[in-house]
């Protein structure tokens, strides 16, 4: 047997969770699951970050500053304004016309 290190990691229950349902299903140790894991991201961290930005997209905190012309967020330790940023709006309250059908004019 290698030897190996024995560690203490703090996990959120969810987590734990789903980590020991893994490891039950597949019959194997969850330090096993957890060092492949950890091992895959140590070796390859620009595909993990990938797919978590095309899963869960990215979420930033909105800072508004009332001396401020316009407000930013904190993105890879650069304050980012989002004063050119295209907006999202929201459909609550919008309200949606029908429109008339057009009467192609006489010649």
């Amino acid at each position: 047997m290698q030897d190996k290190q024995k560690v203490t990691l703090y996990l959120p229950p969810e987590l734990h969770r789903e980590l020991k349902i893994k490891a039950a299903v597949e019959t194997e140790p969850m330090s096993a699951i957890a060092e492949r894991a950890l091992t895959f991201y140590i070796q390859h961290p620009e595909v993990v970050e990938e797919v978590e930005a095309s899963v869960l997209g990215a979420t930033h905190q909105v800072y508004n500053c009332p001396e401020c012309a316009s407000s930013v967020i904190l993105r890879s330790s650069e304050l980012i304004s989002l004063k050119h940023q295209q907006s999202l709006l929201s459909d609550d309250g919008l309200q949606v016309a029908v429109a008339e059908p057009l009467v192609p004019a006489s010649v």
